[in-house]
């Protein structure tokens, strides 16, 4: 007996986390064996982006930051790159050396399988590494390994730690999200409250709330981060390296994509507004269910 099956199948309406992860789970590799139930009920199927808790998770009054800043004064962010640095002993104080910054479950659904795969060929780049989290053992060996042969360009901290997730966010010049799989995602929502840029694998939500840096998009003034598609080594090096080269020879596009993630709305306020009107659907489709039984 499948009571989710059920559930789908005898529900008014169906609500997931994002637009493309209610298409991705009427397929085979995201459905788990329920995507023909969501590919019949697809025109009831709605998907929505979490929310973020802006009271938390905002740069201009984040208590947990050695210093604040906003879009329009973004000082605060290098004393935040500082501080990440000097906490990890990190190498240099040079601008151009890009930090980026991890935090998730060293698993392979945050696609730590390809960062294993990559990171020694990604660290003969002028980069730093800090990565926050914990997952397999294997993963815990690598980045272990990986740290001590580059003790001031590499720092892992395996733990829940959400004060230093804050200061990752904030003061690290871009994110790396390479998810296999996402079916919303709430780092790069933090990421681009925070000015930092994420390079991301454009699946689920990750999908949904990055825009891609290209000239079209910058010419519109959307470009928020960096995607790549295939789940391969050449493809996530080849995003890194498109948002290094804008990072170290393009500083006012950098800036133009800071600013414009920056003011993105993310928030749950956004999110409940869709939610109110899932709901009102919901309930007049339950209502027109009562009618017929009168």
């Amino acid at each position: 007996m499948n009571l989710l099956k059920g559930a789908l199948i005898h529900s008014d309406i169906l609500v997931t986390v994002s637009p493309t992860y209610a298409e991705e789970v009427q397929t085979a590799e995201f459905g788990c064996g329920l995507e023909g139930v969501l590919r019949e009920r697809a025109d009831e199927l709605t998907g929505i982006v979490n929310g973020i808790d802006t009271s938390v998770w905002n740069p201009r009054t984040d208590p947990l930051l050695p210093a604040n800043y906003s879009d329009g004064e973004m000082d605060g962010k290098k004393l935040c790159r500082q501080a990440l640095r000097q906490k990890f002993d990190l190498a240099g104080d040079s601008q151009s050396t890009a930090v980026i910054g991890m935090i998730g479950r060293l698993f392979e659904q945050k696609g730590f399988d390809l960062v294993a795969q990559v990171i020694e060929e990604l660290l003969r780049r002028d980069v730093q590494l800090v990565i926050l989290g914990t997952g397999r053992d294997e993963y815990h060996k690598l980045l272990q390994r990986v740290q001590l042969a580059h003790p001031r360009r590499v720092a892992v901290a395996f733990a829940f730690d959400n004060a230093l997730a804050h200061l990752i966010e904030a003061g690290s010049d871009m994110f790396l999200m390479p998810s296999r799989y996402e079916p919303c995602g709430l780092n790069q929502l933090y990421s681009l409250a925070y000015g930092t840029p994420p390079i991301v694998r454009r699946v689920g939500g990750l999908a949904d709330t990055i825009t891609d840096t290209t000239p079209e998009t910058l010419a519109d003034g959307t470009a928020t981060g960096f995607q790549f598609i295939e789940y391969t080594p050449p493809a996530l090096l080849a995003c890194i390296d498109r948002a290094l080269e804008t990072y170290s020879k393009k500083p006012e596009v950098w800036k133009q994509i800071q600013s414009t993630g920056m003011k993105q709305d993310w928030s749950w306020q956004r999110s409940a507004r869709e939610y109110v009107e899932v709901y009102d659907r919901a309930a007049k489709k339950a209502q027109e269910r009562l009618q017929k039984r009168m």
